[in-house]
């Protein structure tokens, strides 16, 4: 397991960038997509939720790398991010061709869920001007080279879009790399993405090629069995059913696997119901597991991006130059906090993941 080494701040003009696909989100509130007559418009997605929760929660600089089409969509959704402080000047934007068949904007419908009817989304983003970025559409030498970043991160859903998307990730992390940016990536298997792109099959060829470029691993358990191939014998979820002691035996085999790993991440969750989780997290590095504070019977709002969240406070933690145990609590906090609220996003302050992170509680404050 390698060290992780993350570059001083004053070098560089972003503390981190994420490369992924950014959709609206359609939200029918407590109501069902197949009855609403009405939307509330989020804007979202695995890789962008991160970035921008390390910047409207955490206060550090970020950009966001995507595709974007040339139509009042298109300005929608830049609209949206220039309102989360997420800067997005070294995306792409595509000419529309006025139906859509070449680059779209990826849209996502979702609903909550409650109680025993479980959170649902159909997204609509096939043909998006994201997936349809490829090698050499990006300025990499610019925003690593010259303008500096400490920590760049992208994901799975990301590289399941399409086979230029994949490649697109490879040559990311590979010029983050050669200029001394720490790489994370969150797995985030989605079956659905896969199921007309080769299956899952296709998605462990991709991710293990992917996986060789990366510093910070960040997964749960059906990802590291489906996404990079490794067998859990036990199948269960979350910190009740799971074998913890399987599940470090197997986090240890893919460290093995994958020296570059400096750190291995992930997120513990038993559904009791839609809006009851049992929620915790564990972080592998330099050879020692770090468990978060466990949180059963955590009351769920809006599930969507909580693993994101997850993801945005460890990232936080470690670039704000925390121990492995507050990093990963930080994680958690922040993950759990995102999910008290709707969309996708984290409508937390610092403030609130400190109090939560150190054990604190729901009492109010007058």
């Amino acid at each position: 397991m390698s060290e992780l080494n993350i570059k001083p701040e004053e070098s560089c003009k972003w503390d981190a960038v994420a490369l992924g696909e950014i959709m609206l989100r359609f939200d029918p509130g407590d109501g069902r997509i197949r009855n609403t007559r009405s939307f509330q418009v989020w804007e979202g997605g695995g890789e962008y939720n991160v970035i921008r929760g390390l910047h409207k929660c955490f206060k550090l600089n970020t950009a966001v790398v995507t595709g974007i089409p040339n139509n009042d969509l298109g300005l929608l959704l830049e609209d949206l991010v220039s309102q989360g402080g997420v800067d997005y000047s070294y995306s792409k934007t595509f000419a529309f061709d006025g139906m859509g068949r070449n680059f779209r904007q990826g849209l996502n419908f979702v609903e909550r869920g409650f109680g025993v009817r479980g959170a649902l989304g159909v997204s609509d983003r096939a043909h998006t001007a994201a997936a349809g970025l490829k090698p050499g559409d990006i300025d990499w030498n610019r925003l690593f080279g010259e303008d500096g970043v400490r920590w760049f991160h992208t994901g799975g859903i990301y590289a399941a879009l399409s086979e230029t998307a994949a490649d697109l990730t490879i040559e990311a992390m590979k010029a983050a790399k050669d200029a001394g940016t720490l790489v994370s990536y969150d797995l985030n298997y989605r079956p659905s993405l896969w199921k007309s792109n080769g299956g899952q099959k296709k998605a462990q060829e991709i991710n293990r090629e992917i996986a060789k470029y990366v510093d910070v691993m960040i997964g749960n358990e059906e990802d590291f069995s489906a996404a990079l191939g490794f067998k859990l014998e036990s199948a269960d979820k979350g910190f009740k059913g799971l074998d913890i002691d399987n599940y470090k035996e197997m986090i240890r085999t893919v460290s093995a696997e994958y020296p570059n790993f400096s750190a291995i991440a992930t997120t513990l969750r038993d559904v009791v119901t839609a809006t009851v989780n049992d929620w915790s997290a564990i972080l592998y590095t330099g050879g020692e597991f770090y468990r978060s504070i466990e949180r059963p019977k955590l009351e769920i709002f809006d599930r969507v991006g909580g693993g994101d969240s997850f993801a945005s406070g460890l990232i936080y933690g470690f670039l704000s130059g925390k121990d492995p145990e507050t990093a990963v609590n930080y994680g958690a906090a922040h993950g759990a906090l995102a999910m008290t609220t709707p969309g996708d996003t984290s409508m937390a302050s610092v403030g609130e993941v400190e109090k939560l992170a150190s054990g604190g509680n729901a009492r109010v404050e007058r």
